[in-house]
């Protein structure tokens, strides 16, 4: 099993920024998916951020152009830059990956425990 833990959640004002990572405990070599999600209480866990291996981040409408997904393989970690943060960004984010067979089969395959983000004036 894959084991995924993310840090860098906190507090701030609308229009600041946040760091989160992603660490993995298996080579992002062998993740051909890896990605952000974020889920409020009561709402489905929604798509933030994507990367395909060997293609462009993919991100959801409502964080193009403000977030970024990033990896560095050598350090199994994945990265989400969070700037000019708004209100409805608070959530609890998760990191996401999966294997090509598992990501082909059923989708995104293993979760982190989530960080949360707290955006608030």
């Amino acid at each position: 099993q894959v084991q995924l833990a993310e840090s860098g959640g906190g507090s701030v004002q609308p229009g600041g920024s946040l760091s989160l990572s992603c660490a993995a405990s298996e080579s992002l070599f062998s993740l051909a998916v890896v990605g952000w999600y974020r889920q409020t209480p009561g709402n489905q866990r929604e798509l933030v951020a994507v990367i395909h291996r060997g293609r462009n981040p993919n991100y959801s409408d409502p964080v193009k152009g403000r977030f970024n997904i990033s990896k560095d393989n050598a350090k199994n970690a994945v990265y989400l830059q969070l700037n000019n943060l708004k209100p409805e960004d608070a959530a609890v984010y998760f990191c996401s990956a999966a294997r090509w067979d598992d990501y082909e089969n059923r989708g995104m395959a293993y979760w982190g425990k989530g960080t949360l983000v707290i955006v608030s004036s």
